[in-house]
């Protein structure tokens, strides 16, 4: 989306990279002090990765969900003003992410794939969007944006074969569910593009409210109450504040945080920090879950971090060069 709206790339929240053609090809340096702001944001949308992990410990998935969209919603409402988007944009946005991102999200997470490279894989959101896009505007892919998606599905093909073979880190499974929690992300990138300049926070917010129903009775149908009631029952300390993390720090401080930057700077000069997402993520998961980081990790991270990196910086050097 756009200054104003929701942020780019991100990891453990929806976000949007903007129109290449909207924002400038190249920024100002950030001060020191919200270069530091930046950081922080991703650090936090990073690092929550393992936070997820540890909620999963107690709580159902679907459940985590619920209560992860509740929170974000419902005491926010009485504060903010809804955003000038329809209410079918709301909802859709809400079901994308909240059952689609975040559902998917969170049940590949409690088995299926290890934190750290759930926090990896779901950033192949970026290309998923530029295909719908691409689709919906019939235009063209460019050069650079071959060699990006290239690197990226090399990567993610590295994943795979260890999914297969290893399994320890990553099941087949757990890699089709994040991918498609991605595809999701896509989606709801889309819809929120379709509603314009809006306030960013208040569309996380007022959208929230749409995926609790659904994430409620999906949790109840397919995870039962006997496993809500114990779950909630078992949570402790950590759990609950892990839920709130969800919510307030991911959420509402990352989304607030992350809009100011963009009000104040161009795009090229913020969305670049969200490259690092994956490397706080996979960091803090081995740092503080044990998550080991073989070469083939590292090797992979390498591939899809650095088509991204291709994705965002290369129109923002070409512009450079045909300036100078």
């Amino acid at each position: 989306m756009k200054p104003d709206t929701a942020p780019a790339t991100l990891a453990a929240s929806a976000a949007v990279m903007p129109p290449a053609a909207a924002a400038p090809a190249h920024g100002p340096a950030l001060p020191v002090r919200h270069l530091l702001l930046a950081v922080a944001v991703v650090a936090v949308w990073g690092t929550n990765f393992p936070i997820i992990k540890v909620a999963l410990a107690h709580l159902p998935p679907l459940l985590l969900a619920t209560l992860r969209f509740a929170l974000a919603a419902l005491p926010a409402l009485w504060l903010i003003r809804r955003p000038k988007a329809s209410w079918g944009n709301l909802a859709a946005y809400g079901l994308l992410i909240g059952v689609g991102q975040f559902g998917l999200l969170f049940i590949s997470m409690t088995r299926y794939i290890s934190p750290g490279l759930a926090s990896l894989v779901v950033q192949v959101q970026v290309f998923f969007t530029i295909g719908l896009a691409m689709a919906m505007t019939g235009e063209r892919v460019r050069g650079f944006q071959v060699l990006a998606i290239l690197l990226a599905v090399a990567g993610i093909a590295l994943i795979g074969w260890h999914a297969v073979t290893d399994g320890a880190s990553i099941t087949p499974l757990g890699l089709v569910m994040i991918l498609l929690a991605a595809m999701a992300w896509a989606a709801g990138n889309i819809v929120s593009r379709a509603a314009g300049r809006v306030d960013a926070v208040g569309y996380m917010v007022w959208s929230s409210l749409f995926a609790v129903p659904p994430l409620l009775l999906l949790s109840l149908w397919l995870e039962g109450w006997p496993a809500i009631r114990d779950g909630i029952a078992a949570a402790d300390w950590a759990t609950w504040a892990a839920v709130v993390w969800q919510a307030v720090g991911n959420t509402l401080f990352g989304y607030a945080a992350w809009a100011w930057l963009l009000a104040r700077y161009p795009a090229a000069s913020v969305t670049p920090m969200a490259l690092l997402v994956p490397v706080f993520g996979m960091g803090s998961s081995a740092l503080w879950l044990g998550e080991s980081l073989p070469g083939w990790k590292i090797l992979a991270a390498a591939l899809v971090i650095g088509g991204l990196t291709i994705n965002v910086v290369w129109p923002r050097l070409q512009a450079r060069w045909r300036a100078a």
